[in-house]
């Protein structure tokens, strides 16, 4: 029987149809021979899973639409390291193990796959299929970042590894995706005792009070020592919260922090 349209709607399911582009995508998230344990968001019908499967050592297929588990199961049934997980990938206990993520992501859920990607204290990567705006923001390809990815700079690196073109996925979405990466640092740029004063500090900057990042920083800073951060980062003392870049915001905390 033919999947009702409008229950892909409800759920934002768009489903990867392009064998290319799912190959591709496995490299990516798996660059290294085989990882050992892989998480997958939103298996659907399998298109990701195929690729992924061969590139790790156990696959936990995440699928929260009754109608696509049976499917999977049948499909993968004669790879005992593929475990089809039928539930909301969001309400999974994170491994105690070091583990990655990877996955088509619904892009009404987006922002919350990465959240409790980041709350993970195991995870080591992800790699998700996302709305092209949404990984071009995250990632500084537009030229301007986000509070989220510089608050986490220290730990996480983020990259856009590609766009793909919205005719791969059926049904076609409005928009086409692009694809994000985040590895959390062996060694993160700023150690635990630091890490609570940067938060605060990314926090204050992008608070936009005052008008400008310079007139946010000052209302916990004198202007002198803002003065010498903004030299040290290279920033424009006019420069707006979203043009400092995360190599900027780690000179302008070497020198506030002192």
């Amino acid at each position: 029987m033919a999947r009702p349209t409008h229950l892909s709607r409800a759920l934002s399911q768009n489903f990867l149809a392009d064998r290319a582009t799912a190959a591709r995508f496995a490299r990516l998230a798996v660059p290294h021979p085989t990882a050992e344990l892989l998480l997958e968001v939103g298996a659907g019908k399998g298109a990701l899973t195929e690729g992924l499967a061969p590139r790790c050592q156990e696959l936990r297929a995440y699928e929260i639409d009754a109608r696509l588990v049976p499917g999977l199961r049948s499909r993968f049934a004669d790879r005992p390291h593929v475990r089809v997980v039928h539930g909301d990938f969001l309400t999974a206990r994170p491994p105690v193990t070091p583990f990655s993520v990877a996955g088509n992501v619904p892009f009404s859920r987006t922002a919350a796959v990465v959240d409790w990607c980041l709350r993970a204290p195991g995870l080591t990567d992800a790699t998700f299929l996302t709305q092209l705006e949404y990984a071009r923001k995250r990632t500084g390809d537009y030229g301007s970042w986000t509070l989220l990815t510089v608050r986490t700079w220290p730990r996480y690196e983020w990259r856009f590894l590609g766009r793909v073109d919205r005719t791969r996925f059926r049904p076609v979405p409005r928009v086409d995706a692009g694809v994000i990466r985040l590895e959390r640092r062996g060694t993160p740029l700023i150690g635990p005792a630091a890490y609570r004063g940067w938060r605060d500090l990314v926090e204050l900057g992008f608070s936009g009070v005052g008008g400008s990042l310079h007139a946010s920083l000052r209302r916990a800073h004198p202007r002198r020592k803002v003065d010498a951060a903004f030299r040290a980062a290279g920033l424009d003392p006019c420069a707006l919260v979203g043009s400092a870049g995360p190599d900027q915001w780690l000179e302008l905390h070497r020198v506030l922090a002192r």
